[in-house]
């Protein structure tokens, strides 16, 4: 009985040993092999061995590079917002976020661009005070503002008003808006909305042809 009992414990042992050498042998497959499919056999095989942990964060690891990998692929706002909705907690969140907004920008940009008017730039800038495309935003809409058609003049603000409705009334189809503008010089001054030396050249040549005396003047933006 007791030799029986010893032997016993010997298979134990060899059993435990043998358990351990499979166990250690499938995880250095499974690293070798370094895939989702190598990692989920180990599992299977060991589902509470000492690596266990271990391959269910490869597994982890290995799905969220190849979601990300696709997602630069495809290179699409869609595509990188996929890729946040599956991987939450991924490791390439903050690349997938820069991205997206990175590509928001650019077809933003493109959009103000192609629309080519003050509105559009200030929109954009408000949106995008910073990046690539701000300083190219600032320095077209610069362009954009610089000039005024100087209409009339003068000394008080209640003539400059009433002035401003008549010519308004009369002329708004060639300079669209008709502003009030307070100078220093001279008190007030009728004049267009801000826009770009040839805007200003061109309507300036159109309310001559109506023998109407205008200016194509600088942009004081501090008076509005």
């Amino acid at each position: 009985m007791r030799r029986f009992r010893s032997v016993l414990a010997l298979v134990s042992t060899m059993v435990i040993l043998l358990g351990c050498s499979s166990a250690k042998e499938d995880w250095n497959k499974a690293t070798a092999a370094d895939t989702v499919a190598a990692y989920q056999d180990y599992l299977n095989k060991h589902p509470s061995g000492d690596h266990s942990s271990d391959a269910l964060n490869k597994i982890h690891s290995l799905q969220d590079d190849a979601a990300w990998a696709q997602a630069k692929e495809t290179n699409t706002v869609a595509s990188y917002q996929d890729y946040l909705e599956k991987q939450p907690a991924g490791s390439h969140t903050k690349d997938a976020q820069d991205a997206v907004t990175a590509q928001q920008r650019s077809t933003d940009w493109q959009t103000a661009q192609t629309t080519g008017t003050v509105a559009a730039l200030q929109d954009f800038l408000k949106k995008y005070p910073d990046g690539s495309e701000a300083g190219q935003a600032r320095t077209k809409l610069a362009d954009l503002t610089a000039y005024r058609v100087r209409i009339a003049s003068a000394k008080t603000e209640r003539q400059a008003q009433h002035d401003k409705e008549k010519l308004a009334t009369k002329y708004g189809k060639v300079i669209h808006e008709v502003v009030v503008v307070s100078d220093p010089k001279q008190g007030y001054t009728v004049a267009s909305q801000p826009m770009s030396q040839t805007q200003a050249q061109d309507a300036c040549s159109e309310l001559k042809k109506s023998r109407l005396p205008c200016e194509v003047v600088k942009n004081d933006k501090s008076s509005g």
